[in-house]
């Protein structure tokens, strides 16, 4: 029987892909800074690091219950920023074409736009055009470049190194709970968690600090879920990981005991935080943590690198084995 898209997932099309140009040749230019299948693209270009991402918001799987159009312009550039971010770039510009079904509301489309200029105009990174072609669903495709004389890899982890992440975790996954599975919060838990759900920030100031300082070993975008980032920054370094502290945000703790839900899997198991992962040097963890603090964000420390292949979570004495879950279209 022939395999179907929904058979391979999205990131099995991705490694089909690859496997594809490699047998050309086409794949020459991924074997350079950022190999496939790190979160952007680098090329070397007069002495610099230029980075290029391209991601696409598709209306029918990206937009939960309510989200505005004006959100869904500004969650576009987030998506392809939070990438950079990762990696430490600074971003240069962004390009989007936009898919447009054929009775869809001007106001709408107006709204979208909006979203992106608003959100070109708070991370500074301008918007330099794109296409408009004729679709059955909406969907923009963006593309950010960005440049970086230092970018971090998912690979270059080592046993010792601390596991840290830029943020808590769990608010996105409760509030999609509200949006999708009808559970209830108090008014004001509700409005904390569903801005986490529609209007997402990238750390791009942390991420090319961190970069610039090279005190980081490894990093990657959460976006597809805690869990599956810290498998796959542990498979492509080789290593193991043991998580003991569990990063969960209050307002996730608070849902989870209104409905008595286990906080580690809001935490483990959602997606769509766009923070970063890092593994960071043990030597210059107090150093992380001081250039974190000087540029406002925050750094904190759940865990551990250590030698093996197995990601796992302590809870007490128990080693609890964390499987590389989460997001994953056609899935």
């Amino acid at each position: 029987m022939e395999m179907k898209a929904s058979d391979l997932g999205e990131r099995g099309i991705i490694d089909l892909i690859w496997r594809v140009l490699s047998v050309h040749g086409s794949a020459d230019a991924r074997r350079g800074a950022l190999p496939h299948p790190d979160d952007a693209t680098a090329v070397r270009m007069n002495g610099s690091l230029f980075l290029l991402k391209s991601d696409t918001f598709v209306k029918r799987t990206d937009a939960p219950r309510g989200m505005r159009h004006q959100d869904m312009g500004r969650k576009t550039l987030v998506m392809n920023l939070s990438d950079l971010a990762a990696k430490g770039a600074e971003p240069l510009a962004f390009l989007f074409s936009l898919g447009v079904p054929r009775g869809y509301s001007a106001k709408r489309i107006e709204g979208l736009v909006q979203g992106l200029a608003e959100a070109s105009e708070e991370y500074g990174v301008p918007i330099l055009g794109g296409d408009v072609c004729e679709s059955r669903e909406l969907f923009i495709a963006g593309f950010a470049a960005g440049r970086a004389d230092r970018v971090v890899r998912r690979s270059g982890a080592s046993p010792g190194d601390v596991v840290a992440v830029t943020g808590p975790f769990g608010d996105t996954a409760a509030g999609l709970r509200i949006l999708l599975g009808r559970l209830v919060a108090p008014p004001k838990l509700r409005r904390r968690l569903l801005q986490k759900v529609y209007r997402p920030s990238p750390r791009l100031k942390l991420g090319r600090k961190l970069a610039e300082a090279g005190c980081v070993t490894s990093s990657m975008d959460s976006s597809d879920g805690l869990a599956f980032t810290l498998n796959e920054l542990a498979r492509s370094s080789g290593v193991g990981m043991k998580i003991g502290s569990l990063p969960v945000s209050p307002a996730a703790l608070e849902f989870s005991q209104i409905h008595s839900l286990n906080p580690t899997d809001l935490v483990f198991f959602g997606g769509e935080e766009y923070e970063i992962v890092y593994t960071v040097a043990r030597n210059r963890w107090e150093e992380a943590l001081e250039l974190s603090g000087a540029v406002g964000g925050r750094l904190m420390g759940i865990g551990e690198v250590v030698e093996g292949s197995r990601v796992v979570y302590l809870e007490g004495e128990r080693e609890v084995p964390l499987p590389p879950k989460g997001w994953e279209h056609l899935k």
